[in-house]
């Protein structure tokens, strides 16, 4: 994989641990981030390609700094989640889908916008 930088956003140490495994298992890059606040900040600061953000932060809601990532950098996929648990494989996979086959699926889906 050629460094596809995903922010990892998650307030809880043992989770983030969780993920950031599973997500450099893959071959990503992995930058962590643990409120919506720090999140912005480093879609901002960074070159990143994913967001995978957890809805339940310290600071806001998930969708409230979905909608803020969106309109900052509306082109990066941004994956709510809602904690780690038996779902959490497959949302890894259909991410990690997702973020490997985007420019395919742009050129498959792109004449669905006309």
């Amino acid at each position: 994989m050629n460094n596809i930088r995903v922010l990892c956003v998650e307030n809880r140490p043992e989770y983030m641990d969780a993920l950031k495994d599973m997500l450099e298992r893959t071959g990503y890059e992995v930058t962590p981030a643990t409120t919506g606040g720090q999140a912005v900040h480093l879609l901002t600061t960074l070159h990143v390609d994913g967001v995978l953000l957890e809805y339940d932060l310290p600071d806001a809601t998930g969708s409230v700094v979905r909608a803020e990532m969106k309109h900052i950098k509306p082109d990066v996929p941004v994956l709510l989640f809602a904690g780690i648990g038996s779902q959490t494989p497959f949302l890894l996979r259909f991410f990690d889908s997702y973020l490997r086959n985007s420019e395919r699926q742009e050129a498959d889906f792109g004449d669905l916008d006309a």
